[in-house]
């Protein structure tokens, strides 16, 4: 039976509803996110999510954490199946908390089979993707009729001392934009084959730590220089890989915080002045004709450790 959250099974042995928590800023929950987690008993929550959400939680509700990083599980997943089917049965409100969207690399998709498996009535709450959260946050159109007509979503994620498996050749074509999630360690390596499928070295994109939260960082530079660009951010993440030709588009007030933050300034050489790209359908159409080769030149580093006057003046101009 289909329910009011667009997807649900019914069963007798107990219910878990699963809940997109969104990028982080809790203003981005959805009405019925907020409802489930104000009436739930016990609560599994990621490490992607916000303090701020899981203040919503209410203070008799059990939490249990169960957050996974690289190489490192908290608890493995099949025992998170086992609680959650546990506690189910035991006729509590279960809600299973997920950063960002449960079903866009969440593993929300395994977590149903097991519920289901077990005849446990299932809810999920979509939340907005960290994809779609990070570049609306900074103002990056993930498609732009003039320079890219779709948008993938891959992971950066392998198994240790692998490389992603993922189709090279179909990711470099150009008119797309690319989203690379937990990609940040990876980044190197993405760029690299990416380049040797034949994308343009020059291809702008962004790196955005943080989306929606306080510590929101947007850093903009061109794809054979990721490794350095994430290197001299002392990028950590949690933060998602945007590249293509929209990501020339970063809200300027965004990369202008984060190239204070990174002391960095235009070079004379580096492409057009920003008032010749002062509109983001004029930004796309030079990225697309090839006069912007790569990102606002106020968003290029240097070695110093202050930005200049000079540099903050053109940065705010």
């Amino acid at each position: 039976m289909t329910g009011p959250s667009g997807s649900s099974i019914s069963a007798a042995s107990g219910r878990v509803t699963l809940v997109g928590a969104g990028p982080g800023d809790p203003d981005l929950l959805t009405v019925r996110a907020v409802r489930e987690l104000s009436s739930a008993d016990i609560v599994f929550s990621d490490r992607l999510v916000d303090a701020r959400i899981l203040a919503l939680i209410p203070p008799d509700a059990e939490r249990v954490y169960v957050g996974k990083s690289k190489g490192e599980h908290s608890v493995p997943q099949a025992d998170i199946h086992q609680r959650m089917i546990l506690a189910a049965r035991a006729g509590r409100r279960v809600v299973r908390l997920k950063g960002g969207d449960p079903f866009i690399f969440g593993r929300g998709g395994e977590e149903i089979e097991a519920l289901r498996g077990s005849g446990i009535t299932v809810d999920v709450i979509p939340g907005i993707s960290s994809a779609l959260g990070a570049a609306a946050s900074a103002l990056i159109p993930l498609t732009h009729r003039d320079v890219a007509q779709s948008v993938t979503f891959v992971t950066g994620h392998a198994a240790l001392g692998r490389e992603p498996d993922l189709d090279w050749i179909a990711l470099a074509r150009p008119n797309q934009t690319v989203v690379v999630f937990m990609g940040v360690g990876a980044a190197g390596l993405i760029s690299a084959r990416l380049i040797a499928a034949g994308r343009d070295p020059s291809t702008p994109m962004a790196i955005i730590e943080n989306a929606t939260r306080p510590g929101e960082r947007v850093v903009v530079g061109s794809l054979d220089r990721a490794t350095h660009l994430i290197q001299r951010a002392g990028i950590q993440g949690p933060a998602l890989l945007v590249i293509g030709e929209v990501a020339a588009l970063a809200d300027p007030s965004a990369c202008a915080a984060s190239a204070l933050n990174l002391a960095v300034r235009g070079d004379p050489d580096d492409g057009p002045e920003r008032s010749d790209l002062s509109s983001p359908a004029r930004r796309a159409r030079a990225v697309s004709s090839g006069r912007d080769r790569g990102p606002p030149p106020r968003l290029r580093e240097t070695d110093d450790d202050q930005p200049s006057l000079s540099d903050l003046w053109s940065m705010f101009s």
